[in-house]
């Protein structure tokens, strides 16, 4: 499918992130333009300090961009105030973090479930239950994060990510805390939703062959892109990150 067929859901147009005034400027983005499909899923990487983290706190509202726009599902996100910003961040942003960031007093069930009953949303129940198979978690539902092993709490964190049918899913390392095992299961799990559930995954990531699960890679560097990558692999990833010199 060439990029003119896809549907943008999210994308950045002369954006700049910018630490600091005059001598002591720090520039996190220089002048980044580039478009997120709907139904891809997509790795950022680049060496530490290229930015790609702040892009995507910038793209997911987390963080304000010093100058250019941050657009989700066609709204330009600098445009918005701070309760509708939230408002969309919970409709239609899901997070996936490095650490797991689950309620320990709720069940896993309630963990999934957590953005929507803060919206006072029931959400789409046999989406919900078709999730909840996705990432087997079917016999663990009534298990506090305490009972869980790292893999299942991540697949309770996906879950909750997938459970609002978000328009687009942001992901920080999300591998990054589990062993090569876990975090492949929970890569495959991601995958799947894509490929199965239509859905649309922006990823950070330094791991090689995490970044291969993608449909598409986007490089960083200096806050700026630098390549592109589609159908990637393991090796051409390693490849491409070693011309960075790190």
């Amino acid at each position: 499918m060439t990029t003119s067929t896809l549907t943008v859901a999210a994308s950045t147009k002369n954006a700049f992130k910018i630490y600091g005034h005059g001598d002591e400027a720090v520039y996190a983005l220089r002048d980044v333009s580039v478009d997120f499909y709907e139904g891809q899923f997509t790795a950022i990487m680049g060496p530490s300090g290229s930015g790609k983290s702040t892009l995507m706190h910038c793209i997911a509202g987390l963080d304000e961009l010093t100058k250019g726009s941050a657009v989700i599902d066609g709204v330009d996100l600098s445009t918005m105030k701070d309760k509708a910003l939230t408002e969309l961040r919970r409709e239609k942003i899901g997070f996936i973090f490095q650490s797991f960031n689950l309620v320990p007093t709720l069940t896993a069930d309630e963990n999934i479930r957590l953005p929507l009953m803060l919206g006072n949303n029931k959400g789409n129940e046999e989406w919900i239950q078709n999730v909840i198979n996705t990432v087997h978690l079917r016999d663990r539902l009534t298990h506090r994060p305490s009972e869980l092993s790292g893999g299942q709490q991540q697949r309770v964190a996906v879950a909750r990510a997938l459970a609002s049918q978000p328009r687009i899913i942001f992901a920080d390392e999300p591998t990054g805390n589990l062993d090569s095992t876990t975090g492949a299961e929970i890569l495959t799990f991601m995958r799947k939703a894509v490929d199965d559930l239509n859905q649309t995954i922006v990823m950070v990531t330094h791991d090689p062959v995490a970044a291969a699960y993608a449909d598409r890679i986007i490089f960083l560097a200096d806050g700026h892109i630098v390549d592109e990558m589609t159908e990637p692999t393991a090796e051409r990833v390693l490849d491409r990150m070693k011309s960075f010199g790190n």
